[in-house]
């Protein structure tokens, strides 16, 4: 019982404070009575199902606390909050304060649990910014209000429902803001957009030219996509009034001329070049940068497993390096507390820096995920985030009756779906992550929601594969933790380039390294350009780095002998019968030890020596047959070297060294597995696609 007189009229409702007085005014005791007051049994529904979540206490008492503060201001017992009062108290707390309220975030998921609330998302799925009306993007760039401006919110009223929201605001961006509220600013009151040919050219030379308050004057890299935008601006106007007269006081001519865009091929040839000469440097180190990545977290796996084996006080060693376990009282960074409920440190008592071994071990694991999906995938890193559970589907051949995973990528840049042939390493990868989040959830993938932070909406609730414990929740990976992932990474590979200085990795990068890796194999460009989701194969060339001149040519030499053979036009989109031909090349390639990894529509280069084929992927149910057929060639080479068989000696030690490389390769690959947590198969959940039957008698 509370003797405090202002602390009775609280608890009596006299008086309903305000967040500013809340936040000044400090007792523990008058919040520990509030809670008998406001609701006893939902509050301790609220701790149970905080601790089914896996919250620890200080953040349990900090949620309930700033529930405690919105019963206080609104008058209501926990049980009769709403949405819009947790909103409110978040409003209030950003305004004043510059930051959410510490526990709210947590108080909202919480009263979800325990059905208070009947949100779907999460606060701040709730509070994400959302896609702003064609006239705010207008409006944001200042210009003066009147029929000009009606015009450009006219327009991109009619652009807009073939563009995404990116693109309508990349397109708001560069016409109101790089175009129009320049001329105003230089030439207030103008009201035509009829521009004099001393306007139009000096805009012309400013726009080449991005000027920042307090900032350098730097060079536009798209000033010639701006005068295409512009262009098309006027001549989209132009046009549609000759169907439509009410556009045609507005159909006046362009102030960019064409001569004006010719400079944008150039720009295209110098970006692609870039592009091209990216791509060079990297695909050599992709080998160093997987290595790295697939050591750092084999290193921190064992780390934590080492922490988690020594009691809190003790030390341990690993690797010659000795470490002490310590408790969370003794770490010196507090913000730590906010990554996880559960959490092992330890204190590298050479340098004695504190480490975060849960955070540290769940980094290297998701870098190594995310770096082994792309590069095995080729995904936009879009389309990498929004990957979930049920993109893992199983296709029938028809012949062999072969199970085949394909993996389903759901559109982002374009709108049309993809399915991806899922190889033995990606299907590694993705088992991998699939155990790792059933492990952490009973046995099932969470369902959780995705921001997508350039179309500015929330996603439906997913089983996504890319998703991580943030504190009390789980979240899917964000596009800035991808390439903060990314850089550490690089950071700890030391890569750099011929002139020395890091080279950086982004995510697109794999996605050319991919489509090059792909082409220079033997797969065709417009194969490739459906494997990518391009909609030209156009595209797909300009991705693919050249690495000897003659590449391209001897590959449409290729084409022209293919063209005399088969007169079919090759630039095209694949016939279903192309495409039932690629999906079922692979059941052709099976062999005593594995499969052949050669590339599609080639034949075998080897006359089916397989074992000396570098091109053989040696299955781990076949381990035990390859070391007899090792075993089987020492025996043969000492026959051999009795009778005196000197020449066939030489042909089994090739045979020899070939097989012990691939004994070592496959006892390589068997070792990432167990390191990575993979210890027998694991159940992806696809579904089966079978082709129809034509038996009438089956269903």
């Amino acid at each position: 019982m509370t003797t405090d007189g202002l602390g009775c009229l609280l608890l009596a409702r006299v008086v309903r404070p305000s967040y500013e007085f809340l936040q000044c005014y400090r007792t523990s005791g008058l919040y520990r009575h509030a809670k008998q007051e406001f609701g006893a049994d939902l509050f301790s529904k609220l701790r149970q199902a905080g601790m089914t979540r896996g919250t620890i206490p200080s953040h349990l008492s900090t949620a309930e606390n700033s529930l405690v503060k919105v019963a206080f201001r609104t008058g209501r017992d926990l049980a009769d909050l709403t949405a819009d009062d947790l909103i409110a108290y978040h409003d209030w707390n950003k305004e004043t304060l510059g930051k959410a309220p510490m526990g709210l975030h947590a108080a909202w998921d919480l009263l979800r649990d325990i059905g208070v609330l009947d949100e779907k998302l999460s606060l701040r799925r709730t509070l994400a910014r959302g896609q702003l009306p064609t006239t705010q993007l207008v409006d944001r760039y200042g210009i003066q209000r009147g029929p000009i401006r009606d015009v450009f919110v006219r327009y991109l009223d009619e652009r807009r429902p073939s563009l995404d929201y990116s693109s309508v605001s990349g397109l708001a961006s560069q016409l109101v803001g790089a175009f129009w509220a320049d001329i105003e600013k230089h030439h207030p009151g103008i009201s035509s957009l009829h521009l004099a040919l001393e306007i139009a050219e000096a805009w012309k030379q400013r726009v080449k030219v991005i000027n920042r308050p307090g900032k350098d004057p730097v060079l536009r890299e798209q000033w010639a996509s701006v005068l295409t935008t512009v262009r098309a601006f006027y001549l989209d106007i132009a046009e549609w009034a000759l169907e439509d007269p009410s556009w045609a006081a507005w159909a006046v001519p362009s102030p960019v001329r064409r001569s004006d865009t010719g400079g944008f091929t150039k720009v295209k040839k110098k970006a692609r070049a870039k592009m091209h000469q990216r791509v060079r440097e990297r695909l050599p180190r992709l080998p160093e940068l997987v290595d790295t990545t697939e050591q750092h977290h084999a290193h921190q796996k064992r780390l934590l497993a080492a922490a988690e084996a020594t009691p809190i006080g003790e030390t341990f060693t690993l690797d010659g390096r000795e470490y002490r376990r310590i408790d969370r009282r003794d770490d010196q960074l507090r913000k730590r507390f906010h990554y996880r409920p559960t959490i092992v440190l330890a204190q590298d008592i050479a340098t004695g820096e504190q480490l975060d071994l849960t955070r540290g071990e769940d980094e290297a694991f998701w870098a190594w995920a995310v770096i082994e999906t792309l590069r095995h995938t080729g995904v936009r890193l879009e389309e990498l985030l929004e990957l979930t559970h049920l993109a893992l589907v199983s296709y029938e051949l028809r012949d062999t009756s072969e199970i085949v995973p394909l993996l389903q990528i759901v559109p982002s840049k374009s709108n049309e779906e993809r399915l991806l042939l899922v190889s033995p390493e990606l299907a590694s990868v993705l088992a991998t992550v699939i155990s790792r989040l059933r492990g952490d959830n009973a046995g099932v993938v969470p369902f959780v929601a995705r921001y997508d932070p350039h179309e500015l909406v929330t996603g439906p609730v997913l089983p996504h594969l890319f998703q991580r414990r943030v504190g009390w929740r789980r979240d899917v990976i964000t596009t800035n933790m991808v390439y903060q992932l990314l850089n550490d990474t690089l950071a700890r590979a030391s890569l750099t380039d011929q002139a020395g200085q890091p080279l950086r990795y982004t995510p697109h990068d794999f996605r050319r390294i991919f489509a090059t890796e792909a082409v220079a194999g033997g797969l065709p460009v417009h194969i490739a350009a459906r494997l990518l989701g391009h909609a030209s194969v156009v595209t797909t060339e300009a991705y693919v780095a050249v690495f000897q001149e003659d590449l391209i040519r001897s590959y449409r030499a290729f084409l022209d002998k293919r063209r005399s053979v088969r007169p079919v036009e090759e630039y095209r989109e694949p016939t279903d019968d192309e495409w039932r031909e690629f999906q079922e090349h692979f059941h052709t390639r099976k062999l005593e030890l594995g499969d052949c990894a050669r590339p599609y529509g080639t034949p075998c280069q080897h006359e089916h020596s397989c074992l000396r084929c570098p091109m053989l992927r040696v299955s781990p149910r076949q381990r035990g047959r390859l070391v007899e057929i090792i075993r089987y060639l020492s025996d043969r080479i000492d026959e051999a070297r009795i009778n005196g068989w000197l020449g066939e000696v030489q042909g089994l030690q090739v045979s020899l060294s070939k097989a012990k490389e691939k004994l070592v390769g496959l006892d390589r690959s068997l070792e990432r597995d167990r390191s990575v947590g993979q210890n027998g198969p694991t159940d992806l959940g696809m579904p089966v696609i079978t082709r129809p039957s034509s038996d009438p008698r089956r269903g």
